[in-house]
């Protein structure tokens, strides 16, 4: 089986594309022309960058290189996640790099270390796309998490305030949007785990297909990424639930609605 490879012709054949979107816009009077060209652009130049970058750091494969790359990935993730939803709070964009940084890095670790057996462990081959994959759907729990949180809450708060003023405690009257946030920041991956296979064919797998790979192995390395995705968008986002609780309700069981703050 013989790799193919593509020019730069072929890659602006790809882009030409996008002008479908770009119809479909004028036709239906989305309104959506300038942001497709600034979200095609910056795909060019950011994945040009980060391929310019890895070839970079493959090549000078050590732990001093690799280790600054993984942590500048998690902090990219943990503020993009504290970016979205309607509601924030102060001290929002340490709760999601936190709940980021602790949930992809201990599952990224036990995926290099326990399973994959990766010596070292800042081999560049592994580490940084298998920490990418994890980083970028523990930032889709984490900001969905907190954002169905915060909404939970608003949407409840006669129901929070009737529970705290009946003697309940604070994590009686916030564990039903504690439950709904957690909820919604795993939908996604558990969605993506009952069609994967079948409907779709994920991009590791594909990737490794395309490169020659036996598709059984590239099965076998799937199925323990879903796997790793799976466990760190659960615990991120369940960590950065109970960090926006603990924002929220004050140690003398008040829920401290001031806090919040519609984004302008």
């Amino acid at each position: 089986m013989n790799y193919q490879n593509l020019s730069m012709l072929d890659v602006a054949i790809a882009a030409a594309l996008i002008l479908v979107n770009g119809v479909l816009s004028l036709l239906m009077h989305l309104g959506l022309g300038r942001q497709l060209v600034i979200a095609a652009v910056r795909t060019v130049v950011q994945l040009l960058a980060i391929g310019y970058v890895l070839g970079w750091v493959f090549a000078h494969a050590w732990w001093y290189v690799v280790l600054p790359l993984m942590c500048l990935m998690t902090l990219i993730a943990g503020v993009s996640a504290s970016g979205r939803g309607k509601q924030t709070y102060k001290g929002q964009l340490a709760n999601s790099i936190l709940s980021v940084w602790a949930s992809s890095w201990l599952i990224g670790a036990i995926g290099l270390g326990l399973i994959i057996h990766v010596k070292p462990w800042y081999e560049p081959q592994y580490a940084i796309p298998i920490l990418g994959m994890i980083l970028g759907n523990a930032l889709t729990g984490v900001s969905l998490g907190i954002d169905r949180m915060t909404q939970e809450l608003l949407a409840t708060r006669v129901n929070v305030d009737m529970i705290l003023a009946l003697g309940g405690t604070r994590w009686e009257a916030a564990q039903e949007a504690a439950r709904q946030a957690v909820r919604a920041g795993m939908m996604p991956t558990l969605n993506q785990m009952t069609v994967v296979g079948i409907v779709s064919l994920p991009g590791m797998m594909t990737g490794q297909v395309l490169a020659g790979e036996s598709p059984l192995a590239a099965v076998r390395y799937q199925i323990v990424i879903m796997f790793l995705i799976a466990a760190s968008s659960a615990l991120g986002t369940v960590c950065a639930v109970f960090l926006t609780y603990r924002r929220l309700f004050s140690r003398d069981h008040r829920f401290v609605v001031q806090r919040l703050i519609r984004r302008t």
